[in-house]
C-alpha cells in the first residue's frame, strides 16, 4: 500500500493591479507566517476568474462578487510620505485605513499592518529620547491605547473568520503558541571579579552611603564565604531543563563605559561562565551602548564572543534597546546576524511593531525584505518594576495578561529578564517566582 504524504493546503490566489515588494512582503506575513495559508499573486483577470480555489481581490475596484478588499495606496508607493491616519474600531479592536462599504472587510489591514510592522513611523521626523531612541509615547500604538494588543495578529484572525464564511470547504491549519525566555546579562556578577580598583571603590562607596549591610555582603562574597547574588546561571539553566523552556542568553561583553558596566571579557571566570551557559543553551550578543551606529564596535564585540564560545553568533539584542532604524539593522545584516530581539520599548510593555509574530525586517530605504528576522518581545522585568512602578504581584498580573493576549492568537510570547532578577536581593525580592510563573505554559 503506497504511503501518502500529508496533503498540502490549497493556494490562495490574490488578484491585484500591481505586485510590489511591499505587497508581497505583508501578504506573506499575514498568510504564511500568521495564518499558515500558501499565497500566490496574479495581475491577470482571466487567470483569477479560472481559479477554482479560494481567492481574493486586493485593488481599488472589485472584478465581480468575489471576496474584495479595497486597497489603500501605501503598498503601491515608494519612499516615505506623511500619511493621514484616523483610528476607528473594528468591533472592539482599533484599526485604520478604512476601506469603504464595498469592501468585504472594513479596513485595509494589509496596508495598516505594513505601516506598523515596517516601523514606518520611525522613519518620519520625531523627537528622540535621551538615549537617541524612538520614544514609545511618539508611537501610534501608545497614543491610541493599543500598545498591549498585537493588533496585526488580531486583525489576521478576524479576517480569517470572514474568509471561512466565503470558503467554507477550505481547510485551515492552526499555528501553535510559542514561548521564548530571553535573559540579558548586563552585569554577570554583583561583587566578584571586578578588579582591585572597582572592588575597593565599591566597598568605600558602601561605607560613604551608609550601606553597611551591602558592605558586609560584598566583603563576604569577595572572600568566597557567599555566592555572588547575580550568579544565577545554574538556576536559570535548571529551570530551562526542568520546564523545557526555550531560553536564550545575551551577553554584554563590550568595553567598560558609563552605560556598560559588565566585567572585562578577558576575565577567565567570566569566560568560563559564558562557555558553561553555551554548553546548555543558545548564546547571543548584547551589543554595548555605543554599537547602535558603529559597525566597527559591533564587529569587534561579535568576534570577541565568537572567540570565547568557538561558535558563530547569529542573534543579538541591543543594550538599552538602542535601535536606530534602519541603520542598526543594516549593520547587523552586514555582519551576518540573522535574528534580532530588540523590538520593544524601554518604558512600556506591549508590542512595538503591533505583532507577536516574528517577521523579517523590511528596509524602506531600499524597498526590500531583508534576511534579518525580528523577534518582538512583550515585556522586560525592568520596565514593570522601575518604569511602571508595579509591585511583584502587579507585575505578574500584567505578565499573565500579556501572555493570555498572545495565546489568543497562537503567537510567540517573548519575555526579557536579567540574571540579577533571580538574585532575591532587596531590589528583586519575590522575582524568582515571577520568572518561573512567566515561563510555565
Amino acid at each position: 500500500m503506497p504511503v501518502t504524504s500529508k496533503q498540502q493546503p490549497t493556494m490562495l490566489l490574490v488578484y491585484t493591479h500591481k505586485i510590489t515588494p511591499r505587497l508581497n512582503y505583508i501578504f506573506k506575513h499575514y498568510f504564511v507566517r500568521i495564518l499558515q495559508i500558501p499565497v500566490v499573486f496574479t495581475t491577470k483577470v482571466n487567470e483569477f476568474v479560472a481559479h477554482n480555489g479560494p481567492k481574493i481581490t486586493y485593488s481599488k475596484t472589485a472584478l465581480g462578487s468575489e471576496f474584495f478588499i479595497r486597497s489603500h495606496d501605501l503598498l503601491f508607493e515608494q519612499g516615505i510620505n506623511d500619511i493621514d491616519i484616523n483610528i476607528s474600531l473594528w468591533d472592539d479592536t482599533p484599526c485604520f485605513f478604512a476601506a469603504g462599504e464595498n469592501s468585504s472587510i472594513p479596513f485595509d489591514i494589509f496596508a495598516a499592518g505594513f505601516y506598523l510592522i515596517s516601523r514606518y513611523e520611525e522613519y518620519l521626523p520625531h523627537v528622540q529620547d535621551i538615549h537617541e531612541r524612538f520614544p514609545a509615547e511618539e508611537s501610534l500604538a501608545v497614543k491610541n491605547g493599543f500598545i498591549e494588543k498585537p493588533v496585526v495578529d488580531i486583525w489576521a484572525y478576524k479576517f480569517l473568520e470572514l474568509l471561512k464564511e466565503k470558503f467554507p470547504n477550505y481547510t485551515y491549519e492552526n499555528r501553535e503558541f510559542n514561548l521564548i525566555s530571553t535573559i540579558d546579562i548586563d552585569v554577570a556578577f554583583a561583587y566578584k571579579h571586578k578588579g582591585i580598583v572597582r572592588t575597593i571603590g565599591g566597598l568605600i562607596n558602601d561605607i560613604l552611603q551608609f550601606k553597611f549591610l551591602n558592605f558586609w555582603y560584598r566583603l563576604l562574597t569577595i572572600l568566597n564565604f557567599k555566592i555572588d547574588p547575580f550568579d544565577t546561571f545554574q538556576e536559570l539553566l535548571k529551570i530551562k531543563k526542568e520546564y523545557n523552556v526555550n531560553t536564550l542568553f545575551f551577553f554584554l561583553i563590550g568595553d567598560y563605559t558609563t552605560f556598560d558596566k559588565n566585567i572585562s571579557s578577558s576575565n577567565n571566570r567570566f569566560k568560563s561562565v559564558i562557555k558553561s551557559v553555551a554548553d546548555y543553551a543558545k548564546v547571543g550578543l548584547h551589543p554595548s551602548y555605543f554599537t547602535f551606529k558603529s559597525i566597527d564596535k559591533l564587529k569587534k564585540e561579535k568576534l570577541r564572543l565568537e572567540h570565547i564560545i568557538n561558535t558563530p553568533i547569529t542573534f543579538s539584542r541591543q543594550h538599552y534597546l538602542r535601535l536606530s532604524i534602519p541603520e542598526t539593522y543594516q549593520n547587523l545584516i552586514d555582519l551576518g546576524i540573522e535574528q534580532d530581539y530588540t523590538m520593544g520599548y524601554a518604558k512600556v510593555v506591549g508590542f512595538r511593531a503591533s505583532t507577536c509574530s516574528p517577521f523579517y525586517f523590511y528596509d524602506l530605504d531600499f524597498e526590500i525584505q531583508t534576511p534579518l528576522k525580528i523577534f518582538p518581545f512583550a515585556f522586560r522585568d525592568i520596565t514593570l518594576k522601575d518604569y511602571m512602578n508595579l509591585s511583584p504581584e502587579e507585575s505578574l498580573q500584567k505578565i499573565l495578561e500579556l501572555k493570555a493576549t498572545v495565546k489568543e492568537v497562537n503567537g510567540t510570547f517573548i519575555t526579557v529578564f536579567h540574571n540579577e532578577t533571580l538574585s532575591e536581593n532587596e531590589v528583586w525580592k519575590g522575582w524568582s517566582a515571577i520568572y518561573k510563573a512567566s515561563v510555565l505554559e
